[in-house]
């Protein structure tokens, strides 16, 4: 049986592979809808971009809501936290995701090129809100966030939703948003033809570029700024889940100390840049599953690159950092990890499986005429 520390780290380890999996397939759904209303420059090439999204958008939303019930089960303090803190900027995502199924949906029912541009629009602000939200989010919390916890474990969130739009966090917020954008194009790379294939590959060399840039600022400015926080005292990883029993403070350099002290850690940050870097070659030359395969890999080399610079920390308090939640103890009880641990054992195969197969089931190109035959069942 697996102690309560080696649970600790896995259930740490278990919720960045589902941010990873859900930025990786929910990520292209994003990126396709950013660039829809541009790329597309007639309605049977949107169409066709929707109709690559079609028999997927719907089961990569399962990453988003699997990722959401493990955080509440495993760090429910995490939860909490997130939604007080967070709440105008979660409320602003959910508000645009709504457009996202609608848009699928009903856009085509009705031939007004109006209804339409309208619906284009509205798909294109439910995937391009959410992905800048996503890396504001993560850019505040290597900064720290501000709030304390009383001796109940009740949280006081001090801040303001436009004190999260700060200079570091909206860089990190332009790196989500390139990033997903790459990923939707090297998407379309491998499932259109014709104009919008040589868009795509177009766009993502661009995007890819400026993503590898983008990264690189955002890590110049930690370095510069030598953000970072700190553990000062001993933490007992198997001990109670308590924020409150422990030491820390903001220390300069902190969120480099694991790169010294685990060397092979920097290939995350490595393979961000390398990978955005062959994205950007790949697409050039007409490669187009290798162009998917490295802008996947960029996704997970730069959320690792986040993990791995802030562990064990989770939310820092940028106001009380011995109140910061860490991985060691903003935690669910053991049994209940162990549980989890256990049921993830036998459904995230699942989800794998059945997702895979979809890919393989419906992979191919689509161009205008399938549109075109199918233009009352079609997207």
């Amino acid at each position: 049986m697996l102690d309560y520390e080696s649970l600790k780290f896995i259930w740490w380890v278990l919720i960045g592979v589902l941010l990873i999996g859900f930025a990786i397939t929910d990520g292209f759904d994003m990126g396709v809808g950013a660039v829809l209303p541009f790329m597309g420059k007639k309605d049977e090439e949107r169409r066709v971009m929707i109709n690559t999204l079609g028999p997927h958008w719907e089961g990569n939303q399962v990453w988003l809501v699997t990722a959401g019930g493990a955080l509440f089960a495993a760090w429910p303090q995490v939860y909490a936290l997130a939604f007080s803190g967070f709440y105008i900027a979660m409320i602003l995502v959910l508000a645009a995701l709504f457009f996202r199924p609608v848009g699928f949906d009903y856009r085509s029912k009705v031939a007004d090129p109006r209804w339409r541009s309208a619906w284009d629009w509205g798909i294109f602000a439910g995937s391009a809100i959410p992905a800048v939200v996503f890396g504001v989010a993560f850019g505040n919390l290597l900064q720290g966030v501000p709030f304390t916890l009383d001796e109940y474990l009740r949280v006081d969130y001090q801040g303001s939703f436009w004190a999260l739009l700060n200079p570091f966090a909206l860089i990190c917020g332009l790196v989500s948003l390139s990033m997903l954008i790459t990923q939707g194009c090297t998407w379309l790379q491998m499932k259109t033809t014709d104009d919008v294939l040589l868009r795509a590959r177009a766009t993502a060399t661009v995007s890819s570029l400026v993503c590898a840039a983008l990264f690189l600022i955002a890590g110049l400015y930690l370095y510069m700024a030598g953000m970072g926080y700190e553990v000062t005292s001993v933490i007992d990883h198997n001990g109670a889940s308590n924020p409150l029993l422990k030491t820390a403070e903001v220390s300069h350099m902190a969120w480099f100390n694991n790169y010294g002290e685990y060397p092979l850690t920097v290939l995350a940050p490595v393979v961000g840049v390398l990978c955005a870097l062959l994205t950007a070659l790949f697409s050039l030359k007409g490669k187009h599953w290798q162009a998917f395969l490295t802008s996947s890999l960029t996704i997970a080399g730069v959320i690792l690159t986040a993990g791995i610079s802030m562990f064990p920390f989770v939310i820092p308090s940028s106001i009380a950092p011995e109140h910061s939640l860490t991985a060691w103890d903003a935690t669910s009880s053991e049994m209940t990890m162990t549980i989890m641990f256990f049921v993830a054992l036998v459904f995230v195969p699942i989800v794998l499986g059945y997702t895979l197969w979809g890919y393989y089931k419906m992979a191919g190109r689509l161009n205008n005429q399938f549109i075109q035959q199918n233009d009352k069942t079609a997207y």
